[in-house]
Protein backbone atom coordinates (compact mmCIF):
# COMPACT_ATOMS: atom_id res chain seq x y z
CA UNK A 1 0.00 0.00 0.00
CA UNK A 2 1.44 3.40 -0.95
CA UNK A 3 2.16 5.99 1.70
CA UNK A 4 -0.40 8.85 1.93
CA UNK A 5 0.68 12.18 0.42
CA UNK A 6 1.59 14.64 3.17
CA UNK A 7 0.46 18.26 2.55
CA UNK A 8 1.89 20.16 5.51
CA UNK A 9 5.29 20.28 7.14
CA UNK A 10 3.97 18.70 10.31
CA UNK A 11 2.55 15.78 8.41
CA UNK A 12 5.69 15.59 6.30
CA UNK A 13 7.62 15.18 9.51
CA UNK A 14 5.23 12.46 10.69
CA UNK A 15 5.49 10.66 7.36
CA UNK A 16 9.28 10.96 7.37
CA UNK A 17 9.45 9.48 10.84
CA UNK A 18 7.11 6.68 9.78
CA UNK A 19 9.30 5.89 6.79
CA UNK A 20 12.38 5.80 9.02
CA UNK A 21 10.68 3.40 11.41
CA UNK A 22 9.59 1.16 8.54
CA UNK A 23 13.18 1.06 7.25
CA UNK A 24 14.42 0.11 10.71
CA UNK A 25 11.68 -2.53 10.95
CA UNK A 26 12.69 -4.04 7.60
CA UNK A 27 16.35 -4.14 8.55
CA UNK A 28 15.73 -5.72 11.96
CA UNK A 29 13.30 -8.32 10.63
CA UNK A 30 15.75 -9.28 7.90
CA UNK A 31 18.68 -9.59 10.30
CA UNK A 32 17.00 -11.08 13.39
CA UNK A 33 18.94 -14.09 14.66
CA UNK A 34 16.48 -16.65 16.03
CA UNK A 35 18.13 -20.09 15.87
CA UNK A 36 15.13 -21.89 17.40
CA UNK A 37 11.40 -21.28 17.20
CA UNK A 38 10.15 -20.48 20.68
CA UNK A 39 7.31 -22.64 22.00
CA UNK A 40 5.48 -19.52 23.17
CA UNK A 41 4.88 -18.60 19.52
CA UNK A 42 2.19 -21.28 19.31
CA UNK A 43 0.76 -20.72 22.79
CA UNK A 44 -0.29 -17.11 22.16
CA UNK A 45 -3.68 -16.38 20.61
CA UNK A 46 -2.50 -13.76 18.14
CA UNK A 47 -6.10 -12.74 17.39
CA UNK A 48 -6.31 -10.90 20.71
CA UNK A 49 -6.19 -7.13 20.33
CA UNK A 50 -3.82 -6.40 23.21
CA UNK A 51 -1.06 -8.85 24.11
CA UNK A 52 1.65 -8.28 26.70
CA UNK A 53 4.84 -10.36 26.69
CA UNK A 54 6.86 -10.13 29.87
CA UNK A 55 10.27 -11.55 30.57
CA UNK A 56 13.52 -10.80 32.28
CA UNK A 57 16.18 -8.79 30.54
CA UNK A 58 18.21 -10.86 28.10
CA UNK A 59 15.78 -13.73 27.38
CA UNK A 60 15.06 -12.61 23.80
CA UNK A 61 11.85 -10.56 23.86
CA UNK A 62 12.98 -8.31 20.99
CA UNK A 63 13.99 -11.27 18.83
CA UNK A 64 10.64 -12.88 19.65
CA UNK A 65 8.69 -9.87 18.36
CA UNK A 66 10.79 -9.65 15.21
CA UNK A 67 10.48 -13.40 14.60
CA UNK A 68 6.70 -13.06 14.80
CA UNK A 69 6.79 -10.21 12.28
CA UNK A 70 8.98 -12.21 9.92
CA UNK A 71 6.85 -15.33 10.22
CA UNK A 72 3.42 -13.74 9.83
CA UNK A 73 3.88 -10.67 7.60
CA UNK A 74 5.62 -9.59 4.44
CA UNK A 75 7.71 -6.47 5.04
CA UNK A 76 6.42 -4.81 1.87
CA UNK A 77 2.79 -5.09 3.05
CA UNK A 78 3.51 -2.50 5.76
CA UNK A 79 0.67 -3.88 7.88
CA UNK A 80 2.99 -4.80 10.75
CA UNK A 81 5.53 -2.47 12.35
CA UNK A 82 8.06 -2.93 15.16
CA UNK A 83 8.90 0.14 17.24
CA UNK A 84 11.13 0.56 20.28
CA UNK A 85 10.19 3.15 22.88
CA UNK A 86 13.87 4.01 23.24
CA UNK A 87 13.54 5.90 19.94
CA UNK A 88 13.78 9.64 20.63
CA UNK A 89 10.80 10.23 18.34
CA UNK A 90 8.61 9.10 21.21
CA UNK A 91 9.93 11.84 23.46
CA UNK A 92 7.68 14.17 21.49
CA UNK A 93 4.86 11.85 20.43
CA UNK A 94 2.63 9.52 22.39
CA UNK A 95 1.89 5.90 21.61
CA UNK A 96 -1.75 6.62 20.76
CA UNK A 97 -0.82 9.54 18.50
CA UNK A 98 1.56 7.36 16.55
CA UNK A 99 -0.86 4.41 16.52
CA UNK A 100 -3.52 6.59 14.83
CA UNK A 101 -1.03 7.65 12.15
CA UNK A 102 0.08 4.07 11.62
CA UNK A 103 -3.51 2.82 11.36
CA UNK A 104 -4.48 5.56 8.88
CA UNK A 105 -1.50 4.50 6.75
CA UNK A 106 -2.86 0.96 6.57
CA UNK A 107 -1.12 -0.57 9.59
CA UNK A 108 -2.94 -3.28 11.52
CA UNK A 109 -0.39 -4.82 13.93
CA UNK A 110 1.88 -2.65 16.07
CA UNK A 111 4.73 -4.31 17.96
CA UNK A 112 5.95 -2.13 20.82
CA UNK A 113 9.22 -2.99 22.55
CA UNK A 114 10.02 -1.73 26.09
CA UNK A 115 6.62 -0.13 26.48
CA UNK A 116 7.38 0.98 30.06
CA UNK A 117 9.70 3.70 28.70
CA UNK A 118 6.50 5.69 27.98
CA UNK A 119 5.44 7.20 31.36
CA UNK A 120 1.70 6.79 30.69
CA UNK A 121 2.01 3.59 28.70
CA UNK A 122 -1.00 1.80 30.18
CA UNK A 123 -3.34 4.74 29.61
CA UNK A 124 -1.98 5.12 26.08
CA UNK A 125 -2.62 1.45 25.32
CA UNK A 126 -6.15 1.76 26.69
CA UNK A 127 -6.75 4.74 24.43
CA UNK A 128 -5.56 2.74 21.42
CA UNK A 129 -7.79 -0.17 22.41
CA UNK A 130 -10.87 2.03 22.70
CA UNK A 131 -10.28 4.23 19.66
CA UNK A 132 -8.77 1.77 17.16
CA UNK A 133 -10.75 -1.48 17.27
CA UNK A 134 -9.09 -2.66 14.05
CA UNK A 135 -5.56 -2.42 15.47
CA UNK A 136 -3.79 -5.22 17.30
CA UNK A 137 -0.95 -4.32 19.66
CA UNK A 138 1.71 -6.67 20.99
CA UNK A 139 4.06 -5.14 23.54
CA UNK A 140 6.97 -6.30 25.66
CA UNK A 141 7.73 -5.31 29.19
CA UNK A 142 9.88 -6.16 32.14
CA UNK A 143 9.04 -9.15 34.30
CA UNK A 144 8.84 -6.67 37.19
CA UNK A 145 5.71 -5.08 35.69
CA UNK A 146 2.32 -6.03 37.10
CA UNK A 147 0.18 -5.52 34.02
CA UNK A 148 -3.23 -5.93 35.64
CA UNK A 149 -2.64 -5.39 39.35
CA UNK A 150 -0.87 -2.04 38.91
CA UNK A 151 -2.74 -0.92 35.76
CA UNK A 152 -6.49 -1.33 36.32
CA UNK A 153 -7.27 0.31 32.97
CA UNK A 154 -5.92 -2.84 31.30
CA UNK A 155 -8.03 -5.27 33.31
CA UNK A 156 -10.15 -7.44 31.06
CA UNK A 157 -8.49 -6.35 27.82
CA UNK A 158 -4.83 -7.47 27.98
CA UNK A 159 -3.64 -11.07 27.64
CA UNK A 160 -0.32 -11.56 29.40
CA UNK A 161 2.38 -14.15 28.64
CA UNK A 162 5.87 -14.88 29.99
CA UNK A 163 8.88 -15.50 27.76
CA UNK A 164 11.60 -17.49 29.48
CA UNK A 165 15.23 -18.11 28.68
CA UNK A 166 16.25 -21.14 26.64
CA UNK A 167 15.29 -24.50 28.07
CA UNK A 168 17.82 -27.31 27.90
CA UNK A 169 15.79 -28.75 25.02
CA UNK A 170 16.06 -25.50 23.06
CA UNK A 171 19.77 -25.31 23.84
CA UNK A 172 20.27 -28.84 22.54
CA UNK A 173 18.38 -28.01 19.36
CA UNK A 174 20.61 -24.99 18.80
CA UNK A 175 23.84 -26.89 19.41
CA UNK A 176 22.90 -29.95 17.36
CA UNK A 177 20.45 -28.74 14.70
CA UNK A 178 17.89 -31.30 15.88
CA UNK A 179 14.18 -30.71 16.42
CA UNK A 180 13.64 -32.37 19.80
CA UNK A 181 10.08 -31.97 21.09
CA UNK A 182 8.90 -30.82 24.54
CA UNK A 183 7.10 -33.12 26.98
CA UNK A 184 4.82 -32.55 29.94
CA UNK A 185 5.92 -33.43 33.46
CA UNK A 186 3.28 -36.17 33.56
CA UNK A 187 4.66 -37.70 30.35
CA UNK A 188 8.20 -37.59 31.71
CA UNK A 189 7.26 -39.19 35.03
CA UNK A 190 5.32 -41.96 33.30
CA UNK A 191 7.45 -42.58 30.19
CA UNK A 192 10.91 -41.13 30.90
CA UNK A 193 12.67 -44.31 29.85
CA UNK A 194 11.12 -44.28 26.40
CA UNK A 195 11.57 -40.52 25.96
CA UNK A 196 15.22 -40.57 27.11
CA UNK A 197 15.99 -43.50 24.82
CA UNK A 198 14.59 -41.61 21.82
CA UNK A 199 16.63 -38.50 22.65
CA UNK A 200 19.81 -40.49 23.30
CA UNK A 201 19.52 -42.17 19.91
CA UNK A 202 20.08 -38.74 18.41
CA UNK A 203 22.43 -37.03 20.87
CA UNK A 204 24.22 -37.61 24.15
CA UNK A 205 22.60 -34.92 26.33
CA UNK A 206 25.26 -35.21 29.02
CA UNK A 207 27.86 -33.84 26.59
CA UNK A 208 25.95 -30.53 26.57
CA UNK A 209 24.41 -30.35 30.04
CA UNK A 210 27.31 -28.71 31.89
CA UNK A 211 27.63 -26.07 29.18
CA UNK A 212 23.93 -25.28 29.55
CA UNK A 213 24.29 -25.01 33.33
CA UNK A 214 27.10 -22.50 32.78
CA UNK A 215 25.80 -20.37 29.91
CA UNK A 216 22.82 -21.86 28.07
CA UNK A 217 19.81 -20.05 29.52
CA UNK A 218 20.33 -16.60 27.99
CA UNK A 219 20.26 -16.28 24.17
CA UNK A 220 23.22 -13.90 24.14
CA UNK A 221 25.56 -16.87 24.64
CA UNK A 222 25.36 -16.97 20.82
CA UNK A 223 27.04 -13.58 20.55
CA UNK A 224 30.76 -13.22 20.04
CA UNK A 225 31.28 -11.67 23.45
CA UNK A 226 32.39 -12.86 26.87
CA UNK A 227 29.24 -14.48 28.22
CA UNK A 228 29.92 -14.03 31.94
CA UNK A 229 30.83 -10.37 31.53
CA UNK A 230 27.70 -9.81 29.45
CA UNK A 231 25.55 -11.57 32.03
CA UNK A 232 26.98 -9.48 34.88
CA UNK A 233 26.11 -6.32 32.93
CA UNK A 234 22.62 -7.68 32.29
CA UNK A 235 22.14 -8.46 35.98
CA UNK A 236 23.12 -4.93 36.89
CA UNK A 237 20.62 -3.59 34.35
CA UNK A 238 17.92 -5.80 35.88
CA UNK A 239 18.49 -4.10 39.22
CA UNK A 240 19.17 -0.56 38.01
CA UNK A 241 16.34 -0.38 35.45
CA UNK A 242 13.89 -3.19 36.03
CA UNK A 243 13.79 -2.71 39.78
CA UNK A 244 14.86 0.85 40.60
CA UNK A 245 13.26 2.60 37.63
CA UNK A 246 10.01 0.66 37.39
CA UNK A 247 9.50 0.38 41.15
CA UNK A 248 10.63 4.01 41.58
CA UNK A 249 13.28 3.25 44.20
CA UNK A 250 15.89 5.89 44.90
CA UNK A 251 19.37 5.30 43.47
CA UNK A 252 20.96 5.48 46.93
CA UNK A 253 19.44 2.07 47.75
CA UNK A 254 21.06 0.37 44.76
CA UNK A 255 24.05 -0.95 46.71
CA UNK A 256 21.78 -2.48 49.35
CA UNK A 257 19.80 -4.46 46.77
CA UNK A 258 22.96 -5.64 45.01
CA UNK A 259 24.54 -6.71 48.29
CA UNK A 260 21.36 -8.56 49.25
CA UNK A 261 21.48 -10.51 45.98
CA UNK A 262 25.11 -11.40 46.65
CA UNK A 263 24.35 -12.59 50.19
CA UNK A 264 21.43 -14.71 49.00
CA UNK A 265 23.61 -16.23 46.28
CA UNK A 266 26.29 -17.22 48.78
CA UNK A 267 24.03 -19.40 50.95
CA UNK A 268 21.19 -20.70 48.74
CA UNK A 269 20.79 -24.02 50.56
CA UNK A 270 19.79 -22.39 53.86
CA UNK A 271 16.59 -20.79 55.01
CA UNK A 272 17.27 -17.05 54.74
CA UNK A 273 17.85 -15.32 58.06
CA UNK A 274 15.93 -12.14 57.40
CA UNK A 275 17.09 -10.46 60.61
CA UNK A 276 20.74 -11.11 59.78
CA UNK A 277 20.24 -9.96 56.18
CA UNK A 278 18.60 -6.77 57.45
CA UNK A 279 21.60 -6.12 59.69
CA UNK A 280 24.07 -6.88 56.88
CA UNK A 281 22.55 -4.35 54.48
CA UNK A 282 21.50 -1.94 57.25
CA UNK A 283 17.78 -1.82 56.68
CA UNK A 284 14.60 -3.23 58.20
CA UNK A 285 13.25 -6.77 57.98
CA UNK A 286 10.22 -5.52 56.04
CA UNK A 287 12.48 -3.81 53.50
CA UNK A 288 14.51 -7.00 53.06
CA UNK A 289 11.29 -8.90 52.36
CA UNK A 290 10.29 -6.30 49.77
CA UNK A 291 13.72 -6.39 48.12
CA UNK A 292 13.62 -10.18 47.87
CA UNK A 293 10.23 -9.88 46.20
CA UNK A 294 11.63 -7.34 43.72
CA UNK A 295 14.58 -9.63 42.94
CA UNK A 296 12.10 -12.43 42.33
CA UNK A 297 10.01 -10.24 40.02
CA UNK A 298 13.16 -9.39 38.06
CA UNK A 299 13.85 -13.14 37.66
CA UNK A 300 17.09 -12.93 39.60
CA UNK A 301 15.90 -15.26 42.37
CA UNK A 302 13.09 -17.72 42.95
CA UNK A 303 11.33 -17.72 46.31
CA UNK A 304 10.47 -21.20 47.54
CA UNK A 305 7.95 -21.63 50.34
CA UNK A 306 7.02 -24.60 52.45
CA UNK A 307 4.04 -26.62 51.32
CA UNK A 308 0.82 -24.74 52.06
CA UNK A 309 2.57 -21.41 52.62
CA UNK A 310 3.03 -18.33 50.46
CA UNK A 311 3.80 -14.62 50.80
CA UNK A 312 3.96 -12.93 53.28
CA UNK A 313 5.22 -16.04 55.07
CA UNK A 314 8.97 -16.40 55.47
CA UNK A 315 10.55 -18.26 52.52
CA UNK A 316 11.96 -21.71 53.16
CA UNK A 317 14.66 -21.07 50.54
CA UNK A 318 15.70 -18.43 48.05
CA UNK A 319 17.51 -19.83 45.03
CA UNK A 320 18.94 -17.94 42.10
CA UNK A 321 16.54 -17.98 39.17
CA UNK A 322 18.80 -20.13 36.99
CA UNK A 323 22.27 -21.71 37.36
CA UNK A 324 23.89 -19.32 34.85
CA UNK A 325 23.46 -16.56 37.45
CA UNK A 326 25.30 -18.58 40.08
CA UNK A 327 28.31 -19.02 37.80
CA UNK A 328 28.32 -15.29 37.05
CA UNK A 329 28.32 -14.32 40.73
CA UNK A 330 30.60 -17.10 42.01
CA UNK A 331 32.89 -18.30 39.19
CA UNK A 332 34.35 -21.78 39.86
CA UNK A 333 32.70 -21.89 43.30
CA UNK A 334 29.25 -23.34 42.57
CA UNK A 335 28.77 -26.70 44.32
CA UNK A 336 27.26 -29.32 42.04
CA UNK A 337 24.30 -29.98 44.33
CA UNK A 338 23.42 -26.30 44.36
CA UNK A 339 23.68 -26.08 40.56
CA UNK A 340 21.41 -29.05 39.91
CA UNK A 341 18.81 -27.94 42.45
CA UNK A 342 18.77 -24.51 40.82
CA UNK A 343 18.35 -26.17 37.42
CA UNK A 344 15.46 -28.29 38.72
CA UNK A 345 13.43 -25.44 40.17
CA UNK A 346 14.09 -23.24 37.13
CA UNK A 347 12.99 -25.99 34.72
CA UNK A 348 9.66 -26.36 36.53
CA UNK A 349 9.16 -22.67 37.32
CA UNK A 350 6.31 -20.97 35.46
CA UNK A 351 4.23 -24.08 34.76
CA UNK A 352 4.38 -25.82 38.12
CA UNK A 353 4.38 -24.90 41.81
CA UNK A 354 7.62 -25.89 43.51
CA UNK A 355 7.70 -26.02 47.30
CA UNK A 356 10.49 -26.87 49.68
CA UNK A 357 10.56 -30.48 50.79
CA UNK A 358 11.36 -32.05 54.13
CA UNK A 359 14.25 -34.29 55.22
CA UNK A 360 13.20 -37.03 52.82
CA UNK A 361 12.79 -34.93 49.67
CA UNK A 362 14.25 -31.81 48.13
CA UNK A 363 11.12 -30.38 46.53
CA UNK A 364 7.38 -30.99 46.37
CA UNK A 365 5.90 -30.25 42.95
CA UNK A 366 2.27 -29.20 42.51
CA UNK A 367 1.56 -30.23 46.09
CA UNK A 368 1.83 -33.97 45.38
CA UNK A 369 4.99 -35.08 43.55
CA UNK A 370 7.92 -35.52 45.93
CA UNK A 371 11.36 -35.22 44.33
CA UNK A 372 14.89 -35.73 45.55
CA UNK A 373 17.52 -34.07 43.37
CA UNK A 374 20.76 -36.03 43.59
CA UNK A 375 24.19 -36.11 42.00
CA UNK A 376 24.95 -39.60 43.35
CA UNK A 377 23.00 -42.81 43.58
CA UNK A 378 20.96 -43.01 46.82
CA UNK A 379 21.96 -45.70 49.31
CA UNK A 380 18.33 -46.79 49.34
CA UNK A 381 15.23 -45.57 47.52
CA UNK A 382 12.32 -44.38 49.61
CA UNK A 383 8.83 -45.28 48.46
CA UNK A 384 6.68 -42.49 47.09
CA UNK A 385 9.64 -40.40 45.90
CA UNK A 386 10.87 -39.53 42.45
CA UNK A 387 14.63 -39.15 42.03
CA UNK A 388 15.94 -36.51 39.61
CA UNK A 389 19.39 -37.94 38.97
CA UNK A 390 22.32 -35.94 37.67
CA UNK A 391 24.87 -37.61 35.44
CA UNK A 392 22.75 -40.43 33.97
CA UNK A 393 21.56 -40.70 30.38
CA UNK A 394 18.59 -42.97 31.14
CA UNK A 395 16.70 -43.69 34.33
CA UNK A 396 14.95 -46.64 35.86
CA UNK A 397 11.43 -46.71 37.31
CA UNK A 398 11.29 -43.69 39.62
CA UNK A 399 14.79 -42.48 38.80
CA UNK A 400 14.46 -39.76 36.15
CA UNK A 401 17.45 -38.24 34.35
CA UNK A 402 17.73 -34.68 35.59
CA UNK A 403 18.49 -33.33 32.10
CA UNK A 404 15.13 -34.61 30.83
CA UNK A 405 13.31 -32.10 33.05
CA UNK A 406 14.81 -29.49 30.72
CA UNK A 407 12.33 -30.70 28.10
CA UNK A 408 9.26 -29.17 29.76
CA UNK A 409 9.21 -26.28 27.26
Amino acid sequence: MSTPVCKFNFFSYICGAMESLFRTHAYLVHHVHAPVRRLLMDEIDWRDRLIGIKGSRGVGKTSFLLSYAREKFKVEDRKCLYINMNNFYFQGHTISEFAHQFYEAGGRVLLIDQVFKEPDWSKELRRCYDELPGLRIVFTGSSVMRLKEENPELNGIVKSYNLRGFSFREYLNIKTGLNLKPHTLEDIMAHHGQIAAEVCRQVNPLEHFDSYIHHGYYPFFLEQRNFSENLVKTMNMMIEVDILLIKQIELKYLSKIKRLLYLLAMEPTQTPNVSQLAADIQTSRATVANYIKYLSDARLVNIIYRLGESSPKKPARVLLHNPNLAHAIRPHQVPRQEAIETFFQNALWGRHIVNAGDRSCTFVVDGKHRFRVLSEQPKRQLSGLYYAMDGIRRGDERQIPLWLLGFLY
